[in-house]
């Protein structure tokens, strides 16, 4: 299946930066990018520029006064008392010198993305530069400022009025997006997860459903640590199929945080790169299937930045344009250029080697644990099918 897709990309993505040493570094989506190039995958008729969000659009899942301390912030004018308020100026989101103004940029892209689908110019888009899934309405957090998931999704409600399900595959819960719609029956959020008794933000538990008009329509699987790729695809395949039939949107997001891989430094999961060429083929299949094909993917988490996170986010692209992922050796092009920066030594293939970590010791448990977990939610999503039939 060859389909129409759009790539959202500017060199200012990298201007989101909190300092030198923070793990959050924009530059694996210039990787990614370069990547793609490399194997002559980006074509000038792919390219989409991002926009500027609007103030009023930015309020679409903020608040003002958070914007406003944002905008403080930005230009060095707010104090580290104000800061803590709002969750500015912390280890995890520091403030920096035109923060305002980089993150207001990651938002218009996820919505240039949006528009690019909606109005009908290309089947998929990808926002590498998009998925800060952990900002909240007035208070940044885990490396998010502004959510631009959550504004996204607030702009297809309101100009589009879609049926939105949001999936989120990042190893940190998606709980930004999650509460920004807790209560709302048109927005459907899975999140599969680290459990959060090892990984921040320590939410996303299945008792997590949703509230009033919402409740039944938020969906978590916080997985076990040190779940493999067998387990995780079993899990989030199976649910992914199941939420997708039961809540029938118009359109799907993914969030496709790459930091479930063995080799991130801040998680505790032991996927291979593996799932990153099944994650976006069953998102492509379901968004065909049930949305005409509507799908935007946004980057999100990734802290291996030279082995991971260009060969996982590059294996999107690939799929959206025909539905096969990317295997061999990497381009030489490629590894010559970034070699001489990299701290560590880059991998030559799209897949990682056999037995590329040591045997997982509770493999068997925690199947076991992950396949209950399964079976609760898919009984959750049956009892919710079965009520709002009667």
């Amino acid at each position: 299946m060859s389909c129409k897709a759009g790539f959202v990309y500017s060199n200012d993505f990298t201007s989101y930066r909190f300092r030198e040493d923070h793990p959050f570094n924009q530059m694996r989506v210039v990787l990614a990018k370069e990547l793609l190039d490399a194997v002559g995958m980006l074509e000038d008729d792919h390219f989409i520029t991002p926009r500027m969000a609007t103030e009023e659009e930015l309020r679409l899942a903020h608040s003002s006064a958070y914007i406003q301390a944002v905008k403080k912030a930005s230009a060095g004018h707010l104090s580290e008392e104000e800061g803590l308020e709002y969750g500015i100026g912390t280890e995890d989101t520091p403030m920096f010198k035109g923060m305002h103004e980089a993150s207001q940029l990651l938002v218009g892209s996820t919505l240039s993305a949006i528009d690019a689908v909606l109005d009908g110019n290309v089947a998929h888009a990808l926002n590498l530069g998009g998925g800060l899934h952990h900002g909240f309405e007035r208070k940044a957090s885990g490396f998010c400022i502004y959510n631009d998931g959550a504004v996204g999704i607030k702009y297809i409600r309101q100009k589009y009025d879609y049926k939105v399900l949001y999936v989120d595959t990042d190893a940190h819960h998606g709980d930004g997006v999650q509460w920004a719609f807790y209560d709302d029956p048109n927005v459907c959020t899975l999140s599969i997860h680290e459990t959060g008794r090892y990984l921040f933000p320590g939410t996303g538990h299945v008792n997590e459903r949703g509230l009033k008009e919402g409740y039944g329509y938020s969906f978590n699987l916080p997985i076990d640590a040190f779940t493999e790729d067998e387990s995780f695809l079993h899990v989030y395949e199976s649910a992914f199929r199941e939420i997708t039939d039961y809540f029938k949107p118009d359109i799907i997001i993914t969030q496709n945080g790459a930091d479930a891989h063995f080799l991130d430094p801040l998680t505790h999961l032991s996927s291979t790169m593996a799932i990153y060429e099944r994650i976006p083929a069953i998102a492509h299949d379901l968004a065909h299937q049930y949305c005409d094909g509507r799908w935007v993917a946004l980057g999100g988490g990734g802290y291996d930045i030279w082995r991971v996170v260009p060969r996982a986010w590059a294996q999107i692209w690939k799929v959206m344009l025909d539905n096969e992922p990317f295997s061999g050796p990497l381009p030489v092009e490629w590894l010559k250029k970034w070699e001489k920066d990299s701290p560590v030594s880059l991998p030559s293939t799209w897949n990682d080697p056999p037995n590329a970590f040591k045997p997982i010791p509770r493999r068997a448990e925690i199947t076991e644990k992950n396949n209950k977990l399964l079976e609760k939610a898919l009984q959750l999503i049956h009892n919710q099918k079965k009520f709002n039939s009667s």
